[in-house]
């Protein structure tokens, strides 16, 4: 039987990429997002880390549509500003996901900073919680190491993706294919441990 799980989240981007781990996998799940729900809460994201930002959400979520939920709460931090922008990275510019002005506040942070100190990191946090059981939460780290360009290059992706260059892949996230993304990118890696991780977590509520 397919399990049915909410992914906490309005990012297409991001449910693809999951969508296409999972399918490569062979996971049996069909995946709602908040767009498939009726008027789901606004989780403000409070939290000091990436942990406790997705366990909001999931938490939320989770209690919300009473379906197992995964949420997840990534972030770039650049070493030459003390990990700005973090948790903060969709909000970088003060508006929620507008992607072009965290991009060109990045970038202006950057403006005469020398490319080998550019060096970079993205983590994604990602928990799975089960209504009612939140003490059980599974969570998963993932990380990519890189460095921010001068300016964007690609035309996939998604958020600072044009900017953040993989010197082992000699692109940036926004010009590789999604599965190229996947392989080694944080979420592809949170992702790679979620799915080991995932069907013994089920298990223990059957």
């Amino acid at each position: 039987m397919t399990r049915e799980v909410l992914f906490a989240t309005n990012n297409q981007g991001k449910v693809r990429e999951l969508k296409e781990a999972f399918k490569k996998a062979g996971v049996d799940i069909s995946i709602k997002t908040n767009s498939d729900l009726v008027d789901p809460p606004h989780v403000a994201e409070t939290g000091r880390t990436f942990e406790e930002n997705a366990k909001l959400k999931a938490h939320a979520l989770a209690q919300f549509s009473n379906l197992p939920t995964i949420a997840d709460d990534s972030g770039l931090m650049v070493d030459s500003l003390n990990g700005a922008p973090g948790v903060r990275s969709a909000r970088y510019a003060g508006e929620a996901h507008n992607d072009a002005h965290n991009n060109a506040k990045l970038l202006a942070e950057l403006g005469g900073v020398s490319s080998e100190k550019r060096t970079a990191h993205f983590n994604t946090t990602i928990v799975v919680s089960m209504p009612g059981n939140f003490d059980k939460d599974l969570v998963v780290n993932g990380t990519c190491d890189g460095r921010i360009l001068a300016g964007p290059r690609g035309e996939d992706g998604f958020g600072y993706d044009p900017l953040f260059y993989v010197p082992e892949k000699g692109k940036t996230f926004a010009q590789m294919t999604t599965d190229e993304k996947n392989e080694i990118s944080h979420r592809g890696r949170a992702v790679e441990k979620l799915l080991q991780k995932l069907p013994d977590w089920f298990n223990q509520f059957n």
